[in-house]
C-alpha cells in the first residue's frame, strides 16, 4: 500500500496532535451542552476513536452512513443515505465528525436534515478541509488540516475500500486510480 503512496500530507504523530487539540477545544466549547457526536461511516472511524478520547465530556455517539461518492474519485453530486440513525437528536447539540469536507454538499445537506429533525445546534469537526474542492460554500467549525485540492486516502479515507487502514494521510499516486 505504502508505495501507492505519492506524498505524505498529514503523518500519524501529526493526527495524533490534532485529535488532542481539537479535543480540548470540544470539550471547552461544549462543557454545558447535551452533546451528541454524530459520525458519518465509514470513514470517520480512525478519527472519531482518537478524537472522542480526547474530549473530557460526556456525550452520546451515534453513526450514519452517508455518501456522495459512489466508486471512482469524484463526488456524484447525490447524497444518499445508506444508514440513518438511531436515536432522536431533537433539542440535543450535534457536531458531526467527518474524516475530510471536500464539496460540502453531503455535509450541508446533513447538516440541513439535522436541523429539520430539531437539533439545537449543529457543528462539524473534521481531520481534513478541503476548500477548494467546494461546490457548497461552508466552513466547518472545527479543523484538523487544510489540504491542497488532491486524492488522498489513508487514516479511514478510502480508493475503492482500500487504504483506509493507513496510519497517516497521503496523496495517493495518479497511476493506481487512473487504470481502472
Amino acid at each position: 500500500m505504502h508505495k501507492d503512496i505519492a506524498e505524505i500530507l498529514v503523518t500519524e504523530q501529526e493526527i495524533q496532535d490534532i485529535c488532542t487539540s481539537m479535543g480540548k477545544e470540544i470539550a471547552a466549547d461544549y462543557k454545558d451542552k447535551n452533546l451528541i457526536i454524530v459520525g458519518l461511516l465509514k470513514g470517520c472511524v480512525p478519527f472519531l476513536a482518537d478524537l472522542t478520547r480526547k474530549i473530557d465530556l460526556k456525550f452520546d455517539i451515534a453513526y450514519m452512513s452517508v455518501s456522495s461518492y459512489h466508486g471512482g474519485i469524484a463526488s456524484s453530486g447525490d447524497v444518499k443515505i445508506k444508514m440513518d440513525l438511531d436515536i432522536s437528536i431533537k433539542g440535543r447539540d450535534v457536531l458531526i465528525v467527518e474524516d475530510i469536507v471536500d464539496t460540502a454538499n453531503t455535509i450541508v445537506t446533513i447538516m440541513e436534515l439535522f436541523k429539520h429533525r430539531g437539533a439545537s445546534s449543529v457543528k462539524i469537526a473534521t481531520l481534513l478541509d478541503k476548500p477548494e474542492g467546494r461546490i457548497k460554500p461552508y466552513e466547518p467549525e472545527y479543523v484538523g488540516r487544510v489540504i491542497p485540492k488532491a486524492f488522498v486516502v489513508g487514516y479511514g479515507l478510502d480508493y475503492d475500500e482500500m487504504y483506509r487502514n493507513l496510519p497517516y494521510v497521503g496523496i495517493l499516486k495518479p497511476e493506481v486510480y487512473n487504470t481502472k
